[in-house]
């Protein structure tokens, strides 16, 4: 199960259940994807395909939404 936690400007941001116990988000979009850690800090993890511009935008973007993935991240694993 891949649950969505939002889309922004053509990038959907969500998680894989039960992949490790780490936060983190994956970010899709067509071109490719990757995933960020958000603790112990906000850190790329791996990318696949994605610009170095696109992975500053997607990191602006997780700034922006940190409080409402960690929630999401905690509703969804606490289930």
């Amino acid at each position: 199960m891949s649950p969505t936690v939002f889309i922004e400007k053509g990038f959907r941001f969500l998680f894989f259940s039960r992949e490790e116990p780490r936060i983190h988000v994956h970010v899709q979009c067509p071109r490719g994807e990757a995933k960020f850690w958000l603790e112990p800090h906000l850190e790329l993890a791996n990318n696949q395909g994605l610009s170095e511009r696109e992975l500053r935008i997607i990191e602006e973007i997780i700034k922006e939404h940190i409080n409402e993935i960690t929630s999401a991240w905690h509703r969804h694993f606490s289930a």
